[in-house]
């Protein structure tokens, strides 16, 4: 089968697809012939092992797993004697944020990495609707969304940004969201009632009186934004901060009214069936910005190194029915 590869932490355009030997499921394992794929911030950090922590889990000198990918889309061909909850011929999609191998032909892994694709949603939907919006419940889940809140999105257009967006618009809130000029359009049609555009304007700079700010891109910090906060407004990243200091912000948090909460993820079990939830009724429709074939998969990585993605990169492994859904961008 042809996979992407790397055997060394390296930059895109190092990696390489090549030929290996197409996997076959343990007694406890599915095979799955995968369809689509992401490019998204995970993998990117997986592939160059960035910040270094990230060694502890993926491997200290070397990628344990040599095969990229975190998401995946597709269709089981076969399982293991001790599988019982899934059949051959269903249609799944499933995410692994220290890797998948899912930038393959093919792939193996346990049934509870897997989820059942819901019916009205295609294989490039699937695909892009996991990794961001698997962060994006953290967001939400670690505070008290409550009627009439102010909330402040930092980067509405990423993957996290346009699914967090989406879920916090089901709330009775006041939502603004920083975009660039040319997305003012798109994020108005996923529910934000107030827009800054970030090349012309500085969001900090703004007069506040947030509930939240959810910085879901990094750019920022709590030092910038804690002027927008009301008394008790809390502050949450989607990374660690340039010192790595959103994770001991909360150590502080009872000597200060304004807070940080890093957004540990929650696992997989309790965030893609609220994912499942929203796609089945219509109130998430995950963002596509690009598609690359898999041969291409080095300049889908160096697109998206640059931090300048619109919601998700779809890297198109078999060719599949259409997309069903009108694209928001």
């Amino acid at each position: 089968m042809k996979a992407a590869i790397r055997r060394n932490y390296c930059a895109p355009n190092q990696l390489k697809i090549e030929s290996v030997d197409k996997p076959g499921p343990k007694e406890n394992e599915v095979l799955i012939r995968v369809y689509a794929t992401t490019v998204n911030r995970t993998d990117c950090a997986n592939l160059i092992a960035k910040p270094f922590f990230m060694r502890f889990v993926l491997g200290l000198f070397k990628p344990r797993k040599i095969i990229v990918g975190t998401d995946f889309a597709g269709e089981v061909l076969s399982i293991g004697k001790n599988i019982k909850s899934i059949n051959i011929g269903d249609r799944v999609f499933g995410f692994n944020d220290t890797g998948s191998e899912s930038q393959a032909e093919y792939l193996t892994t346990v049934d509870e990495n897997i989820f059942t694709i819901p019916k009205n949603i295609d294989f490039k939907q699937a695909a892009a609707s996991i990794e961001g919006a698997h962060y994006a419940y953290s967001f939400i889940h670690k505070v008290n969304i409550k009627s009439g809140h102010r909330i402040l999105i930092n980067g509405a257009t990423g993957g996290i940004g346009s699914a967090l967006l989406q879920f916090v618009r089901q709330y009775d809130v006041k939502i603004t969201a920083t975009c660039s000029t040319k997305n003012i359009e798109l994020i108005k049609k996923l529910g934000a009632d107030e827009i800054v555009d970030y090349t012309k304007e500085d969001f900090t700079d703004k007069d506040g009186n947030y509930d939240f700010v959810f910085d879901t891109v990094g750019k920022s910090t709590f030092g910038k934004c804690k002027a927008l906060l009301n008394k008790k407004g809390v502050y949450i990243s989607s990374e660690l901060g340039p010192y790595s200091q959103n994770v001991f912000y909360p150590l502080f948090n009872s000597i200060s009214n304004k807070k940080v909460i890093f957004p540990i993820p929650y696992n997989k079990r309790e965030t893609i069936p609220f994912i499942i939830s929203h796609l089945e009724k219509g109130s998430f429709k995950p963002v596509i910005d690009r598609e690359y074939q898999l041969k291409d998969i080095s300049k889908a990585y160096e697109y998206v190194i640059k931090g300048e993605k619109i919601g998700n990169v779809i890297i198109n492994v078999k060719n599949n029915e259409s997309t069903t859904k009108p694209k928001l961008h």
